[in-house]
């Protein structure tokens, strides 16, 4: 491979470089698939959401709280959601995703302390509740972070 085989991507590219304006027969002459006359037919028309001088709807409604760009949506599970696993298992993301205990790990895993566990586990996750790990440790197990 080098730099005169690369193309993009089938469909990526919409190119935007029809004429417009040249005459009848481009199919798209006199008024440039502007209509007659009017607002919009003119340079300058106004910007989208603009209602002619009306306060906009997006500047009516109220405006409350503050969406962090950064927060994480992490999984939590409770450690006695891990009792469907055989004894010595190995508990991983994919086998929670396996067994439907978790629908998706967009940004990872946390195994909390709620409940009670009788086996021995080596569980791989991202993060674990203080009472959790004592809980898989307590029985011999392992609370491997990923």
């Amino acid at each position: 491979m080098d730099l005169s085989n690369l193309k993009p991507a089938a469909g990526s590219v919409q190119s935007d470089n029809f004429r417009r304006g040249r005459g009848h027969g481009s199919g798209n002459g006199k008024t440039a698939g502007k209509g007659h006359k009017g607002q919009k037919a003119r340079s300058g028309a106004p910007r989208i959401g603009f209602e002619g001088g009306q306060m906009p709807l997006y500047r009516r409604i109220p405006k409350r709280g503050f969406t962090n760009r950064n927060t994480l949506d992490i999984e939590a599970i409770n450690i006695s959601a891990l009792e469907v696993f055989d004894n010595d298992a190995d508990v991983t993301i994919e086998a929670l995703l396996e067994k439907r205990i978790i629908k998706s790990a967009k940004d990872g895993v946390k195994v909390l302390g709620n409940g009670t566990l009788t086996k021995k586990l080596n569980v791989k996750v991202n993060a674990y509740s203080a009472s959790a790990k004592a809980k898989i440790e307590e029985l011999g197990g392992k609370a491997e972070v990923i």
